[in-house]
């Protein structure tokens, strides 16, 4: 469901030690102001009439509750992500994407406890996410996370800023259980991956603002993300 996802960061991986990137690397001159919202900032805040757009790669549906509760484990998690961090981007995902109108609920289970029963659970496996940074399985109500993966990213980059990525990840995958299938086509968006394999490039407002930041893609849901939420579950 997020090979894409996983490829990115493959290839962000793979880029680090052999120097700058063009499209990876933040450019050097010509940043904006601060006062002034680069174009990315205004792509996340704003949805314009057509831009929401997807790959066509899944079918959206919606859920068939409007509330949901995540249970996250924190057992088998990489020693330098505690508890109280994670927990934190959890709510804070959760939290987001309850913009689109659902009632989200994040609890802790306690080492060596089982979730309840009807929650979606979030925990750290190598299984369970297949070699990627997270793996959404809607069928089996589960969110893996894969502590390899983030040991890799540690190990080749360890300036990386690691709880970006675990915020980004979290909330990519929990738009896999609120109904959004497919994945966007718009560069910004947390739903979004950034080329089919075929050639074709996600959308951009302004194709300079590509390379602006070293991930284009939003650590939260973007206005579109919600709005196509919304437009689901409503």
């Amino acid at each position: 469901m997020n090979l894409r996802l996983a490829l990115l960061f493959a290839l962000l991986l793979a880029l680090i030690p052999l120097g700058a990137n063009a499209q990876l690397a933040p450019p050097e001159k010509g940043k904006a102001p601060a006062s002034i919202p680069s174009v990315r900032d205004q792509e996340i805040a704003q949805c314009l009439p057509g831009e929401v757009q997807t790959w066509g790669d899944g079918r959206d549906r919606a859920i068939a509750t409007r509330s949901l509760r995540f249970a996250y484990r924190h057992d088998n998690a990489p020693p330098w992500f505690s508890e109280p961090q994670v927990m934190a981007l959890v709510r804070r995902s959760a939290e987001a994407w309850s913009a689109c109108g659902l009632k989200l609920a994040v609890i802790a289970v306690p080492s060596g406890q089982v979730p309840p029963e009807n929650a979606i659970q979030i925990l750290w496996s190598d299984v369970g996410s297949r070699g990627q940074f997270a793996l959404a399985n809607v069928t089996a109500r589960s969110l893996s996370i894969g502590p390899g993966l983030f040991a890799l990213l540690r190990e080749r980059n360890p300036k990386h800023p690691a709880d970006q990525t675990l915020q980004m990840v979290l909330s990519h995958e929990m738009g896999h259980f609120l109904g959004l299938m497919a994945h966007s086509k718009r560069c910004v968006d947390t739903m979004s991956y950034y080329d089919n394999g075929k050639g074709e490039r996600c959308a951009l407002r302004d194709p300079k603002s590509w390379g602006s930041v070293v991930e284009y893609r939003s650590m939260l849901p973007t206005a579109c993300d919600i709005d196509r939420c919304r437009a689901l579950n409503k």
